[in-house]
């Protein structure tokens, strides 16, 4: 950011960010990456060391200095260098988390990495910075009840939330340079097991895709006081067990990707104080399976969603005013298996 900065001082305005959208899938090389042109560009090379096994989550740190993968096999989570290509890997963390990766995410600012994992104490948080893993912060004082699913934590960086297999299904904490007290249940649960979690970019927001109906669940969210009274479901539900959720990057949207039937993918307007708004209309080329991911592009023009078919990852323009557009055309290389996790990133 500085060299930009000093860039636009003296040739005019800084280049323009590039970005990048990576997958976490089954098959080796249990993750990949394309150029976002936007429309999926070309593949990035793989990494020289992959992934232990099956990747579950994916994503890019704050600064898109690193890249960070969630999976199945020790060491659960492995992070690289990132500059448009992999890196070398990081060196594992020296303690290792409990159990199978399913969600990782850093702090908004870049100083912590958080891995949602299968085993116990189901949540893992380590220190981060360019020379890779610090020791383990010390987990939190009341574990979540069961095998993690999705970790994200709040825009201000003072709470990290958990979604899980057990209940209250959601579990959150304060966060200061590792996990402090955690919050109250809210009063009302999501009513089944908690697959994905994420705050809105305000963070006046916070929503769980989960198990039963009705698939989604959201509340109002502070981080000073935690989870609010739990908002009225969407008018009409999304079509399956709730697999995953997402914010748009302007907070005018959620979407919710679901098994169930077609189309796979539910969107929402979204308002932090009133909650679910009208369903978007549905894209005119739906996934073609369970979608399991979602994410939308830094600067809101796109949504992409990885699934359980070939081609295993789908994109479309977005708009928070006007909803899907087009469906991109696929990737030239297509990822070889189930799109568990994608992610938008930018250097």
């Amino acid at each position: 950011m500085l060299r930009r900065a000093m860039m636009a001082g003296v040739h005019g305005p800084p280049p323009a960010a590039s970005v990048y959208l990576a997958i976490a899938h089954n098959g080796s090389p249990y993750v990949s990456a394309y150029e976002w042109l936007p429309g999926f560009g070309s593949k990035v090379a793989d990494p020289a060391t992959i992934p232990g096994t099956q990747g579950n989550g994916v994503r890019f740190s704050p600064g898109g200095g690193a890249l960070a993968v969630a999976h199945a096999g020790t060491p659960f989570l492995s992070v690289y260098p990132w500059t448009g290509t992999f890196g070398a890997m990081y060196a594992s963390p020296s303690s290792l988390p409990g159990g199978t990766g399913s969600g990782v995410a850093f702090s908004p600012f870049g100083g912590a990495v958080a891995l949602a994992n299968a085993g116990s104490p189901y949540v893992s948080a380590y220190p981060w910075s360019s020379g890779g893993f610090g020791a383990k912060y010390s987990d939190p004082s009341t574990l979540p009840a069961g095998a993690g699913a999705g970790v994200e934590f709040s825009p201000t960086g003072g709470a990290v939330a958990v979604a899980h297999s057990t209940s209250p299904y959601v579990s959150a904490y304060a966060w200061a340079g590792g996990f402090g007290a955690k919050y109250s249940d809210p009063l009302t649960l999501p009513a089944g097991n908690g697959m994905g979690v994420d705050f809105s970019p305000s963070g006046g927001g916070i929503a769980i895709a989960h198990s039963t109906t009705p698939f989604v669940s959201a509340y109002p969210w502070s981080d000073a006081t935690g989870f609010g009274t739990k908002h009225a479901n969407p008018a009409t539900l999304p079509g399956g067990n709730g697999f995953s959720v997402a914010f748009s990057a302007l907070g005018g949207a959620v979407a919710v990707g679901h098994a169930g039937a077609a189309p796979f993918v539910a969107v929402y307007a979204w308002n932090d104080v009133t909650g679910f708004g009208a369903r978007f209309s549905n894209p005119a080329t739906t996934p073609p399976n369970v979608v399991r991911s979602i994410d939308f592009a830094p600067d809101n023009t796109a949504i992409a969603m990885g699934h359980s078919n070939t081609p295993f990852v789908s994109a479309y323009p977005w708009s928070d005013a006007t909803g899907f557009g087009t469906r991109y055309s696929n990737p030239s290389t297509l990822p070889p298996g189930i799109g568990y996790s994608v992610a938008f990133g930018q250097t």
